[in-house]
């Protein structure tokens, strides 16, 4: 049971009526729990999650959205990174539905195949976008990503717009809707033109914007004559990148020049590599106790670190593996239920 979602029963729970009470787990408690994780969106550099976009304004961020819209939308690989396709809502608050479609077809043609919606007007935080996204998702019910250009279109102006806890609770509310409903967020905001010592602390703003993403992306020139750009990315769970990108002035996209290092990739898992292989079309399911696929994967796993580690590895089993796994405890035992649901896209 999530130690969150626990049943106060009071006469189960007294503890609960205790003003100091502090919801806790244990360790131990911790690694027998599934947690659903943060799926990629473009593997590496987006996941499921709340992300600040950020740049000097008419430095290009309105062209590198449109142009991560239409790659999760159709699913093409994106600087020859793996997108994983789902509908996308893409809300350019600072456009036009004409100066769009010039620009579409400028950068992808006008042949096009996928999901992706587009709307130039929006209500603001706690005034009706929750309502009006919860629409999109309702009519679009695998979106994979809601971009808004920009994020002052949607926040309501007040003398306490750029205090600490005003900007982390804008931010608060976007990331909430986006955990409720797993969907991952960009929200396209400016830098200012202040230098600072980090490049992400040149984010309008206070601290609390970024302090509350899930990531960022900084999308920088060293003059705005420039066809060349840094986009750096940091997030809570992938290491920090550094992409050289270059501006195509025929199409407006951005194209890959280099990166810095070799971006950073999940280590191997032998105990992993192992449950793979025990699956394939021809037989895509395997179902037994922890006791028996320790067995079948031999020393040094025991049948309760196998559970562990597959608790912790759900996720990545279901994102990179399309491997559903369950475990189940009854009365005579416990049982483990592998299924290779279809083929990597």
């Amino acid at each position: 049971m999530n130690p969150t979602e626990e049943l106060q029963d009071d006469a189960l729970f007294p503890q609960f009526h205790d003003p100091n009470y502090l919801p806790m787990i244990e360790v131990g408690e911790l690694m027998e729990q599934v947690f659903t994780g943060s799926p990629a969106i473009i593997d590496p550099l987006l996941y499921q999650g709340t992300y600040l976009l950020a740049g000097a304004p008419k430095i290009g961020k309105s062209f590198l959205v449109a142009q991560i819209a239409y790659h999760v939308s159709t699913g093409k690989p994106l600087w020859g990174h793996q997108v994983y396709p789902g509908p996308v809502l893409y809300l350019a608050l600072e456009d036009q539905y004409q100066r769009i479609q010039e620009r579409m077809a400028r950068m992808f043609g006008v042949e096009y195949q996928g999901d992706l919606l587009i709307a130039v007007s929006a209500k603001q935080i706690g005034q009706g976008l929750d309502g009006q996204m919860e629409y999109f998702l309702g009519r679009y019910p695998k979106a994979k990503l809601i971009i808004i250009d920009t994020l002052q279109k949607i926040r309501e102006l007040s003398k306490d717009n750029y205090s600490y806890a005003s900007d982390y609770d804008a931010i608060g509310q976007l990331k909430s809707f986006g955990e409720r409903h797993n969907v991952a967020l960009l929200i396209v905001h400016h830098t200012r033109k202040q230098p600072s010592g980090d490049s992400f602390e040149m984010i309008s703003g206070t601290t609390g914007l970024l302090g509350c993403a899930d990531g960022a992306l900084l999308l920088q020139k060293e003059k705005r004559t420039d066809q060349k750009a840094v986009l750096e990315v940091v997030g809570r769970d992938q290491a920090d990148q550094r992409l050289y990108l270059v501006r195509n002035e025929e199409r407006l996209t951005w194209e890959l020049e280099r990166v810095e290092q070799e971006l950073w990739k999940i280590p191997a898992n032998p105990l992993l590599e192992r449950v793979v292989a025990l699956l394939s079309p021809e037989a895509p399911v395997w179902q037994g106790s922890a006791t028996q696929l320790a067995e079948q994967m031999g020393a040094p796993y025991s049948p309760s670190g196998i559970v562990r580690q597959l608790n912790v590895c759900a996720s990545r089993l279901a994102q990179y593996h399309n491997i559903r796994y369950e475990h189940q405890r009854n009365r005579n035992g416990s049982s483990i239920t592998l299924t290779l649901e279809h083929q990597q896209m």
